[in-house]
Order: C-alpha cells, then sequence, then structure tokens
C-alpha cells in the first residue's frame, strides 16, 4: 500500500490571453497554486485550483499552514476519507472559497495519482459514460465588446465548428442587451446555441424582466442571473420563464447545489471543480444533478473538465476559455463540434516542466514527511 511521503506547492500566475469583462468584474490574472503529491512507491500526482485575481496566497497559507501537513503517511487511494477529514479540520472556514479552493488542488492532485497509477485517464476511472461531449466558447462575448465585432467574433466561432457561444449581459438597459443578442442571433441563424451570463448582477425584479426580453430569442440558458446566495429569487425567475436558468459557479459545497434542486430553482448545473472542491464533491454533484434529470455544463478550467464531463451521463457541455496553454503541452483536442476525452492515464493535462519553473511565484514549499 502506497503512502504519501512528500507534497510540494507551487503557485504561476497566468495573464489572460484576451480583455474579459462582464457586469461586476474583470479576469486581471489566473493564480494557479498546484500541489503535487510523491508516494514511497514512486508515484505521483499533480492537481491545481485557480483564482481571478486575489486569493492566492491566502490559499497557499491553507495548504501549508494546515492542510498539506495532515498528508504525510496517508494512503492516497482514500480519497473520500481525506477529504472529509481535511474538510472538518478546518471547518471553522468551511464552507468557503478559500478552503474549497484549497481542497480542490489537493483532490485533483489524488486523483492524477489514483489513476496515472491505475493507467487509466480520468474519464474512464471515473465512469467512462461518453468520450465526446459538445463544446461551446466563451471567449468571444465579453461585456465591453461591441455589437458588430461580438457578431464577427461569434460568426467565427461557429466557423470554426463550434456549436454554441456564451455572451455576457448586464448592460444599464435591457435594450443594450437585446440588441447586441438580437444582432448575433440574426447572423448565426437558429440552429447555433446562444448561452448568456449576467454575473450575478440583477435583482431578482430585474432578472424577470430581462429574461422575459430574452426568451424571444430562444437561448440555451440564461447564467447567473442574480446572487449565487439568493436561492429563493431564482425559484421565482425560474417559474416566470421559459428559458432555462444556470447555477453553480459560485457555489462551494454539494449541500448549496442540493438546495437550489430541491427548490426548483435552476434547470442546468454549472459545478467548477475548483470552486467545489475538487473531483470528489464534483462527481456528487454531477449523480446529484443526474438523479434530478438535470444537465452538468461545468464552468471554466475546460481542460480537466472534459475528462469529468466524459466520466458522467448527463453532461452537456464544455466550455471552451483556453488558459493552460502556455504551461502545457497537450491541448484540448475538438472534432465535429466536441471535446474529446484524452486518453493518457491521470488527468488528461502535460504541464510543461520549464514554463512552471519560468513563471512560478516562489520556490515550491516542500513538505516530507
Amino acid at each position: 500500500m502506497a503512502k504519501i511521503d512528500q507534497v510540494e506547492i507551487a503557485q504561476i500566475d497566468i495573464a489572460p490571453k484576451v480583455k474579459r469583462t462582464d457586469a461586476i468584474q474583470s479576469f486581471v490574472t489566473q493564480e494557479t497554486v498546484m500541489v503535487t503529491v510523491r508516494c514511497d512507491d514512486g508515484s505521483a500526482g499533480t492537481g491545481y485550483t485557480y483564482t481571478i485575481g486575489t486569493g492566492g496566497s491566502s490559499i497557499v497559507a491553507l495548504l501549508n499552514d494546515h492542510l498539506v501537513p495532515r498528508l504525510i503517511g496517508r494512503d492516497p487511494q482514500q480519497y473520500e476519507a481525506i477529504w472529509r477529514d481535511l474538510f472538518f479540520h478546518t471547518h471553522a472556514t468551511a464552507v468557503g472559497a478559500i478552503t474549497s479552493l484549497a481542497l480542490a488542488a489537493i483532490d485533483t492532485a489524488l486523483w492524477d495519482r489514483n489513476a496515472r497509477a491505475a493507467g487509466l485517464p480520468l474519464w474512464r476511472l471515473a465512469g467512462g459514460a461518453q468520450a465526446r461531449v459538445p463544446v461551446y466558447t466563451t471567449e468571444g462575448g465579453w461585456l465591453h465588446i461591441e455589437p458588430a465585432q461580438l457578431v464577427e467574433q461569434t460568426l467565427a466561432a461557429k466557423a470554426d465548428g463550434f456549436l454554441g457561444a456564451k455572451i455576457k449581459v448586464g448592460k444599464p438597459h435591457v435594450a443594450q442587451d437585446i440588441a447586441r443578442l438580437s444582432a448575433v442571433r440574426e447572423a448565426v441563424g437558429a440552429d447555433f446555441e446562444l448561452m448568456v451570463d449576467a454575473n450575478q448582477s440583477f435583482t431578482a425584479a430585474e432578472a424577470i424582466r430581462r429574461a422575459r426580453q430574452y426568451a424571444p430569442l430562444d437561448l440555451a440558458w440564461f447564467e447567473e442571473p442574480m446572487p449565487a446566495e439568493h436561492v429563493r429569487g431564482h425559484a421565482q425567475l425560474l417559474a416566470s420563464t421559459s428559458v432555462p436558468i444556470a447555477v453553480g459557479e459560485s457555489m462551494y459545497h454539494p449541500s448549496q447545489f442540493a438546495e437550489y434542486i430541491q427548490q426548483g430553482a435552476c434547470s442546468i448545473v454549472q459545478a467548477d471543480v475548483a470552486r467545489v472542491g475538487g473531483i470528489t464533491p464534483w462527481l456528487k454533484i454531477a449523480h446529484l444533478a443526474e438523479a434530478h434529470n438535470i444537465a452538468m455544463c461545468p464552468h471554466f478550467l475546460m481542460e480537466l473538465h472534459v475528462s469529468l464531463c466524459a466520466a458522467v451521463p448527463n453532461a452537456r457541455w464544455v466550455e471552451y476559455i483556453p488558459q493552460l496553454d502556455d504551461l502545457t503541452t497537450s491541448r484540448l483536442r475538438v472534432e465535429g463540434g466536441h471535446a474529446v476525452a484524452p486518453e493518457t492515464p491521470g488527468l488528461g493535462i502535460e504541464w510543461d516542466a520549464d514554463q512552471l519553473k519560468a513563471r512560478r511565484k516562489f520556490t515550491p514549499i516542500v513538505v516530507r514527511g
């Protein structure tokens, strides 16, 4: 039985490839915190988590001071026990973003190690439900982009083989949103999916108003219309519109998804593997959604989510936002509008060791037994 005898913590910051703005914020940098677990049998695995500009140093401190030392001597295959032990060890700060993000770095490293040791790609080890998943792009729909350019970029995405595109909404007046969306819909036609994302910017009343205006555009979903903690508001919105309501990127534990589902407050679940605490809770959320006939369309992290989407039968879309290209030698494979799950053992992400070393924020922290 293998035992963890060394863990490394590193941070690499990545600038976005394009300007990214939405109704409440700008994406200034991806703080990528990485954890590598090494075992006494020579096996190893690397996992990661991220923020979009703040909190990276807090994640590193939580890992170094409280979580990683508790991994030494543990059996990496007991990932359920490890996740639960670490969650309750930090119970005073859970459920919360920093704790969940830190747990994700560890949990994804354990799954990478276990899949590599088994000689299996993650998606097969975790269920092997489907080898290909439809892919849509978010990279051309940012809120600052003017309608003419928005149309041009969305048409280019369609020509490149994407099956859908996400457009940011939340302009000061609903008429401005409608002008942008209508121009795109007219250009791409009825057979191309359009999703919209408000990034939690509306009140319940305004979300209901805007959904009424969006409905004739036949949208695939209306994402994060209001703050994630407003479950009742989402239930009221969903009851008032035919537009599917998508939530999840700002939720940090399976119980929060359970509450949304139980209250009839969402049509689509968008769990982010980093923000919910890793692969172990992500799969629970996916199966919870499946039991209620709800689709999984996860947020961001396409390099990891492609494998998780392939693992479960109710994953409907992979979101295309290339962010790790500068740090990896592997690339998301897209064929016929579908993301193809990688067959390499582990997470399916091949890190570029030279780039990681060149871009690291500090000398990696090493914790040994």
